[in-house]
C-alpha cells in the first residue's frame, strides 16, 4: 500500500461481510483511498463480478475518506442511499478511487461540530483492470454525532 507523509493509522473500523469479500486498500492517505475488489470469490453465476460486490466497493470507498478523519469516539459515518450504474460485466478485479480536500474536511469538521450531523456525496468512478469504468457509484454518506437526534 503507497503512503505519503500525511497517512493516517485508524483503528479497524470491522465488518465481517466486508472482510469476506477481500476487498483491500491499494493506496491510502488523509482524505483520499483507492481500493480493489477481487473478482476471486466475488463472481457471479456466469464469471463476472457479482453486483453486491460492486455495492460494497462503493460504500467502503465513499465512507473510508471520513472514517479516517474522524473522532470516532464522538461520531460515526453512515450511508444514506447508494445508487450504482453498471456498464459493463467486469470480468476482473474492480478498483475505485475516492477523495476529499482539505477544504471538504475542514468543513465537514466544521458542520459536525456545530450541527452534529454532516454529509457529502460521492461520486465514483470503477475500473477493470483494463482501466475501462464498468461501473459508477453515487453515493451519499452522512456523518453523525453519537448523540445525534433527528
Amino acid at each position: 500500500m503507497q503512503t505519503d507523509t500525511k497517512t493516517v493509522q485508524t483503528e479497524k473500523y470491522s465488518v465481517p461481510f466486508v472482510e469476506r469479500t477481500g476487498m483491500r486498500p491499494l493506496e491510502k492517505r488523509v482524505g483520499y483511498i483507492k481500493m480493489l475488489m477481487p473478482l476471486a470469490g466475488n463472481e457471479n453465476h456466469v464469471g463476472v463480478m457479482y453486483m453486491g460486490a460492486f455495492t460494497v466497493l462503493a460504500e467502503a470507498t465513499a465512507a473510508t475518506p471520513a472514517i479516517d478523519f474522524l473522532d470516532k469516539q464522538r461520531f460515526f459515518p453512515i450511508i444514506k442511499d447508494l445508487f450504482v450504474d453498471f456498464r459493463k460485466p467486469a470480468g476482473s478485479n474492480v478498483t475505485a478511487e475516492y477523495s476529499l480536500s482539505d477544504e471538504d474536511i475542514a468543513a465537514l469538521q466544521a458542520d459536525l461540530e456545530r450541527k452534529g450531523s454532516a454529509g457529502y456525496v460521492a461520486e465514483i468512478p470503477m475500473k477493470d483492470t483494463d482501466g475501462l469504468v464498468v461501473a459508477e457509484a453515487k453515493v451519499t454518506v452522512k456523518l453523525l454525532s453519537h448523540g445525534f437526534k433527528k
